[in-house]
């Protein structure tokens, strides 16, 4: 049995001015490539709030402020570093408009494996060939936007 890390994390539900969902796709050497959400893990002394800013403005350019947590989950997987964790997720919603995306504040890690991006409708996730994560992303979406009403 591997002993995981524990990995808090803030991730980014990033919409648009038409409602659609701003995901990146991840071709790391030792899987399948996947679709996920801008965001990352949670510096040392750092809270979920300032981190969801931070890793929204590194890999978009966007300067927003996050709001509050609308949705958290923990789930088990293998970092892009080989590292086994236990991330605690905490997701906020962020409406960008029609903000340009500027990639330039990427990591060497992202630009390796973060070559790709794209704003999703709804509809295009469920039917998606290559695996999206958090798998049930819509319905955390949908949430979100419902309790924003």
């Amino acid at each position: 049995m591997t002993d995981r890390i524990p990995r808090p994390a803030a991730r980014i539900l990033l919409t648009d001015s038409s409602g659609r969902l701003l995901l990146f796709r991840f071709d790391p050497d030792d899987r399948a490539p996947f679709w996920c959400t801008p965001g990352g893990a949670v510096d040392p002394g750092e809270s979920y709030e300032a981190a969801a800013r931070r890793e929204l403005f590194e890999e978009t350019g966007l300067d927003l402020d996050c709001g509050a947590v609308i949705a958290r989950r923990q789930v088990e997987f293998l970092t892009l570093e080989g590292v086994e964790v236990t991330a605690d997720e905490r997701y906020f919603l962020v409406h960008a408009g029609d903000a340009a995306i500027a990639t330039h504040g990427h990591t060497e890690l992202e630009r390796r494996v973060m070559r790709e991006w794209r704003w999703f409708a709804r509809d295009e996730i469920a039917t998606w060939p290559e695996a999206i994560f958090p798998e049930e992303i819509v319905a955390m979406l949908d949430a979100a936007l419902e309790d924003a009403r």
